[in-house]
């Protein structure tokens, strides 16, 4: 209080001092085009920092403001003996004036019809960078992850330089042959040497055995993360791969654009645009935005997830195929690690970086993004299930989609068991078990499971949005995320992927099979999108159509895409014009 009355005392004197001049200065300010959107006033960390007094510097804070419907922020300069309490206390009790106007004047009713301005919280930024003994633990571990593959490629250089400059000497016949007498002794012949100098022999060669194997091990571990190996498994394009579902990959491009161009437009709306209303207004004229946030950008997601559904269902029936078609126990184990090894090192890997370097580097005035509570819940992205749990500032929050395609990914083997047809034995050593396999391969288990998962995504959608459409948050938490309302695109993708890698013939053989199933598909597509947009466009919170409209539209997305992935394994994919004409593309 003392620093903050100097402040305040310097400030309101007829000949300010040169400090409080630039705190205040450093004050967040109303711009022009609050009306379009320019809500925030950040003011100037930099310029609040760079304040001192034998005392005092200044410290910059952030004070979260709602006015009527509206939320924004203020950055203030505060003494930096001040905690977040005390500079919330300033704010509540209007202590922060100059010549008694408020340095957080309300925005005028003229702009806001609601003049009552009420604080929702205070928080300043630190400008000393104090890392946290877990921070620096993160960062050393990624060093090491990072200079071991460095190392292992330098070594396994010089091995190779090595033995490329390695000249093979001709060794000439020892007189000594192996199995010839000399004398009275044969070599490697111990029945006439002494037992002390047997035991030497033999222990010798032990040790020259072991050296040898840890020799080996050694060059195999340092080879596995060199780039030398790695880089043949990630440019490499076996002709196995070309010719599975080419299709596939016009889909993940355009779909990763959608996702991409929808984000990239959502980030900057909510915080980083001072003309956001505009921004809104825009939107609802231009179809354009169609392909944005406004529009049902989200859809993507569940491509994927129809993808990740299809290949997981064709890669365990190419192991049970390989096993003799036997559905093992250990099979199923290896195909969960197998997935887990593929996704976890790497997410692990980001999850100690992102800790590390959050714990080095502080946040400007629009640095709420590196905040997180990766030291409480980091083990929920450890068991990919950071998606079930309802925390703001989850750890790595946009890692949903790993947790939840994880949790997908389980139900493949208990579908594929179901049905009967496609297991025709089960393998040993599993009579533990036998009576639940008994159970499961049952078709009308199958086609129950089949029908559980389905319904679950329709009434889930369904009930939640028309008994509680709010806010964001609350959709993101308890909707968007969660595999209840997201397993009905990954099941169809498992269906859907059993047909593709079991049929023994091409389903379309007439061209009127064709120009319908691509009229119903192209329609389906269109209405999705379209209702999307459309009830972004005139949102009704006492309609059903919205409670319908998310019910279904996910099934009905994936279905219609599936038409398109079947019609392009078939020949009748190709061009725009193969597709008119109905004619093979060969």
């Amino acid at each position: 209080m003392r620093d903050t009355n100097s402040f305040l005392w310097d400030l309101n004197q007829d000949n300010p001092k040169e400090y409080a001049v630039i705190m205040y200065d450093s004050y967040g300010k109303m711009g022009s085009n609050v009306v379009g959107g320019n809500m925030n006033q950040p003011g100037l960390m930099s310029e609040c920092r760079s304040a001192h007094t034998p005392s005092f510097s200044g410290q910059y804070c952030k004070v979260s403001l709602t006015q009527g419907k509206v939320f924004y922020f203020v950055g203030i300069c505060v003494p930096d003996s001040c905690e977040d309490t005390d500079a919330h206390m300033l704010v509540l009790e209007g202590r922060l004036k100059f010549r008694e106007i408020s340095l957080i004047p309300p925005l005028p009713s003229v702009l806001i019809n609601d003049s009552t301005q009420h604080v929702v919280g205070t928080h300043c930024l630190s400008k000393t960078v104090q890392p946290d003994p877990s921070g620096i633990a993160c960062l050393v571990l990624c060093c090491v992850l990072v200079t071991l593959p460095l190392a292992a490629t330098l070594i396994t250089a010089v091995k190779n330089e090595q033995l490329r400059r390695k000249v093979p000497v001709a060794l000439e016949p020892h007189p000594l042959v192996e199995g010839q007498p000399v004398g009275d002794l044969k070599i490697n012949d111990t029945s006439n040497c002494g037992k002390d100098h047997c035991s030497l022999k033999e222990a010798n060669q032990t040790n020259e055995s072991q050296q040898d194997t840890l020799s080996h091990c050694l060059q195999q571990f340092l080879q596995a993360f060199s780039l030398q190996t790695t880089t043949q498994g990630i440019f490499s394009t076996p002709a196995s791969v070309k010719a599975s579902y080419p299709s596939l990959n016009g889909i993940r491009a355009l779909s990763l654009l959608w996702i991409i161009s929808g984000h990239a437009l959502r980030l900057t709306e909510t915080s980083l645009v001072d003309n956001r209303s505009t921004l809104q207004a825009s939107e609802k004229t231009s179809p354009l935005h169609v392909f944005t946030d406004s529009g049902n950008i989200y859809l993507a997601v569940d491509s994927f997830l129809l993808l990740g559904g299809l290949l997981s269902a064709k890669s365990l029936l190419s192991s049970i195929q390989r096993n003799d078609d036997t559905m093992s126990p250990s099979l199923v184990a290896d195909y969960y690690f197998k997935r887990i090894r593929r996704i976890q090192p790497l997410h692990m890997f980001v999850l100690l970086l992102y800790v590390g370097f959050t714990s080095v580097f502080s946040g400007g005035s629009y640095g709420d993004v590196l905040q997180h509570q990766c030291g409480k819940y980091w083990w929920t992205n450890l068991l990919l299930i950071n998606n079930l749990f309802t925390i703001r500032l989850s750890c790595l929050p946009w890692t949903w989609y790993l947790s939840l395609d994880m949790q997908c990914y389980v139900t493949t083997p208990l579908l594929i068991l179901a049905h009967r047809k496609y297991v025709t034995s089960i393998g040993k050593g599993c009579s533990r078990v036998s009576l639940l396999i008994l159970f499961f391969r049952n078709k009308v288990v199958f086609v129950i499971l089949m029908i559980f998962l389905l319904m679950m995504t329709v009434l889930s959608g369904f009930f939640i949005i028309a008994n509680a459409r709010s806010t964001d948050d609350f959709l993101f938490f308890y909707y968007y995320d969660k595999p209840y309302s997201r397993c009905g695109p990954f099941v169809i993708g498992i269906l859907f992927g059993m047909y593709l890698k079991l049929r023994k013939e091409s389903l379309l053989k007439k061209k009127w099979q064709v120009a319908l199933g691509w009229m119903s598909s192209l329609s389906v597509l269109a209405l999705v999108v379209g209702l999307g947009f459309f009830f972004y466009l005139d949102p009704d919170p006492s309609a059903t159509g919205p409670a319908f409209y998310h019910g279904l539209h996910r099934i009905l997305w994936v279905t219609a895409l599936s038409w398109v992935i079947l019609a392009c394994e078939e020949g009748y994919g190709g061009t725009l014009y193969v597709s008119l004409f109905l004619t093979r593309d060969v």
